[in-house]
């Protein structure tokens, strides 16, 4: 975050398109100039992925090769898509559409619904948290505000991975989730949430990638126009798609393959919402004919905090790490990181804030000091420490301590009780300070154990915990002091964290610092229990916060420093040991593993694809098989209609449709619509009910044959459609069933 020059901030347009290749490196030079077919860039933190990718862009459009309106960008944030099009804008390439998934499709989704669906979009809900409240209430759940969260966020988990209110327990088991609820309770609310949006004409975000795809799934000409507008596709972040954005992604391709795709296997860090970085790791499988470009000359850190990036994944296990990029740092010297254990965690926040305070007083900017740690609740200790310092900061992803609800909610409990405490039963056997407020806390939902999980339950008890600890510390700091003498330190402190934000020391999440970078970076809180969480059990969890540290680690330009508390509290305990992914990578921690070689080779270089036409083996290579076309299955002509081509049959020949089985269809379909919270023909079209009532197929080969089943939908109603056919009566209507 280095203060922008003026060149910087208005840099002088390119004045052709060579002169946009300039400054490039050679593998970004060769992302640049891949301009058609499949192509999979596998970046590194720092190796100028966004910069290849927008010259790519730019290059393309400067040389005349492709047209600015018909190519789409697609990222995952509003941030990320401005800043891609402010590049485009400076390299010369107005004109094109850099969107996030979201954006671009609801861009469609207004434009096509009147001619697709009829009337109007139902109106877009900016946030879901009141409409599961309220199906919540007609369930008669009763949810805090932690758990009302965390059950919205296992609605969207369950949208984009396209798992219906039915499906929800075995899906959440298969994939290994915390449930914030019995699942079968989150089920219930998910079936209220869907039914009370139809009822309210509303959708949500993941309600737009939905009915897009169901859009362009069964509507072949509205699929067509979109292709038609859009010829060329670029994918940033692709190891953080969900399967509903890769199959909208599959769409809008339909049998093309001009795509690129750009991302890091080792940064995946959002498994929880949905993401996979399957479908960057099969890309070469699905696509054999692509060309990989790695990018691993990484501009942004020095090779000391490099050195240490690339020994955190050499220890990693699993398909991503099969995968991992060995960075070569492109920058001088620096420092070596700094590894500091200490004795207690308010020793380890006033230990960096003081480090802090001499960056500072040396002339680095505040701005570019950022504290990372694993959760929210982690802050207020630095926030305290910073503050007593007289060091600004601001919180990124991340409320104030005291302004979060639970704090406050917790701050009016114990200032009634050190107001009418001798009134209160809670209080009846407290002895001294800390037990009076385990007692009041424990009616905000504090517990002597922490809550099993992750997400915003476990958030919350921990902003409950800090409270606690700090009134043990409090009151082993001033004998006799009482619960009021407590109140007026809450408030003190609570007032001392009103510094100005502005160039101020960066205080994050691990999660939300990602995509920033900062000259210096503290890591802290790098212990067992934190970093892995304690909730990781399972060797992908355990994996997937290795690369969360190895995000941390990447944030840093030049100075990094690690560190961990033996005890949670002064005079606590020393149980505490650094993490195990520190393990032989600081200085006396033993041997570091060996370094393991990322398949397809560690360096950065270029893999062409085999391209048809080009002869010897590159003949060999599959490609994908092109659709015969469509014929009537009654007199053979060639079909076009979209129609006519679900029918497989013109309008106008005749129909031997078996009536029963149609009416047996239509009425399971009602049943599974109003189950999964969907229109019908996301479903089946009306004009596939009618194909499958005509043929009446016998098993799945004969079912899949028929033009809007598709693979999904025959996993997911294949058996009971067929037993549909075959004559079973009542199948699928049973409401428990």
């Amino acid at each position: 975050m280095t203060t922008a020059t003026h060149s910087t901030l208005f840099p002088q347009v390119p004045d052709s398109a060579d002169a946009v290749l300039e400054g490039l490196d050679p593998e970004q030079r060769e992302v640049a100039t891949a301009l058609r077919g499949p192509v999979c860039v596998l970046a590194g933190a720092g190796t100028g992925k966004t910069r290849a990718i927008t010259h790519r862009i730019a290059y393309g459009v400067r040389a005349g090769i492709l047209q600015p309106s018909s190519v789409l960008a697609v990222t995952f944030t509003n941030r990320a898509a401005g800043e891609m099009r402010g590049r485009l804008r400076q390299l010369g390439a107005s004109g094109v559409q850099a969107r996030t998934f979201h954006s671009a499709a609801l861009r469609q989704l207004q434009y096509f619904w009147p001619k697709a669906i009829g009337g109007s979009l139902p109106r877009l809900v900016d946030r879901k948290i009141q409409l599961v409240a309220d199906a919540a209430a007609a369930c008669r759940i009763r949810l805090d505000r932690g758990e009302l969260r965390d059950a919205t966020a296992e609605i969207e988990w369950s949208k984009v991975t396209q798992t219906v209110p039915a499906d929800y327990a075995p899906a959440a088991a298969r994939a290994g989730r915390e449930t914030p609820r019995d699942p079968a309770e989150i089920a219930q609310l998910y079936a209220a949430y869907e039914d009370l949006k139809r009822a309210r004409s509303v959708i949500d975000f993941e309600d737009v990638l939905l009915l897009t795809v169901a859009v362009l799934q069964d509507r072949h000409d509205v699929a067509q126009q979109v292709r038609a507008q859009y010829q060329h596709f670029v994918v940033d972040e692709y190891q953080d798609v969900s399967p509903l954005q890769q199959r909208l992604l599959e769409l809008w391709l339909g049998d093309r393959d001009d795509l690129c795709v750009v991302g890091d296997a080792s940064q995946t860090i959002y498994s929880f919402t949905g993401a996979t970085p399957d479908h960057l790791l099969d890309f070469r499988g699905r696509h054999p004919g692509a060309t990989v470009v790695k990018l691993v000359r990484d501009y942004r850190s020095t090779p000391q905090v490099v050195h240490l990036a690339n020994g955190l994944l050499a220890q990693a296990r699993g398909r991503a790490a099969d995968h991992r990029l060995e960075l070569v740092s492109q920058r001088p010297a620096g420092p070596e990181p700094v590894y500091t254990e200490y004795t207690d965690e308010p020793a380890e926040a006033e230990g960096a804030a003081r480090r802090i305070r001499e960056l500072i007083d040396a002339g680095v900017p505040a701005a570019e000091i950022a504290v990372l740690f694993r959760t929210n609740s982690q802050s207020e200790t630095y926030e305290q420490a910073l503050a007593d310092i007289g060091v600004p900061y601001q919180l990124r992803g991340a409320e104030r301590f005291f302004d979060r609800p639970e704090v406050r909610k917790a701050g009016s409990a114990l200032r009634a009780a050190a107001r009418f405490g001798g009134n209160d039963s809670l209080l009846d056997e407290a002895v001294d300070l800390p037990s009076q407020v385990r007692a009041v806390l424990s009616g905000e939902g504090w517990t002597t154990q922490p809550p099993a999980g992750s997400g915003a339950v476990r958030e919350r008890w921990e902003s409950l915990a800090a409270l606690v600890s700090l009134a043990q510390d409090f009151a082993a700091a001033r004998a006799g002091a009482t619960l009021s003498d407590l109140v007026v330190e809450l408030d003190e402190r609570a007032g001392a964290q009103h510094a100005p934000t502005v160039q101020g020391v960066t205080l994050a999440s691990l999660h939300s610092a990602k995509g920033l970078e900062w000259d210096v970076v503290f890591l802290v809180g790098v212990a067992e229990g934190m970093m892995p969480i304690t909730y990781a059990k399972t060797d992908e969890q355990i994996e997937e916060e290795r690369r969360l540290l190895y995000v941390g680690v990447t944030r840093a330009r030049e100075h990094l420093h690690l560190s961990w508390a033996l005890a949670r509290s002064p005079g606590g305990r020393p149980s505490r040991r650094p993490s195990r992914f520190l393990k032989g990578l600081r200085p006396g921690s033993g041997t570091a593993a060996a370094g393991r070689t990322a398949a397809g080779g560690a360096g950065g270089g270029v893999e062409r694809g085999f391209r048809g036409g080009d002869g010897g083996a590159a003949a060999t290579v599959p490609r994908r098989a092109r659709r015969t076309p469509a014929r009537c299955r009654v007199c053979g002509r060639t079909l076009t209609d979209a129609g006519e081509m679900k029918l497989m049959r013109c309008e106008g020949c005749p129909s031997d449709m078996d009536e029963g089985v149609y009416a047996r269809l239509c009425e399971w379909r009602a049943v599974q619509a109003e189950r999964s919270g969907q229109p019908a023909f996301c479903v089946f079209t009306d004009k596939t009910l009618v194909a499958i009532a005509e043929s009446v197929p016998e098993d799945e080969r004969d079912l899949a044959r028929i033009p809007g089943v598709g693979a999904r939908k025959l996993n997911r109603y294949g058996t009971e459609v067929l037993a549909i056919c075959a004559g079973q009566e009542g199948v699928g209507l049973d409401e428990d069933g």
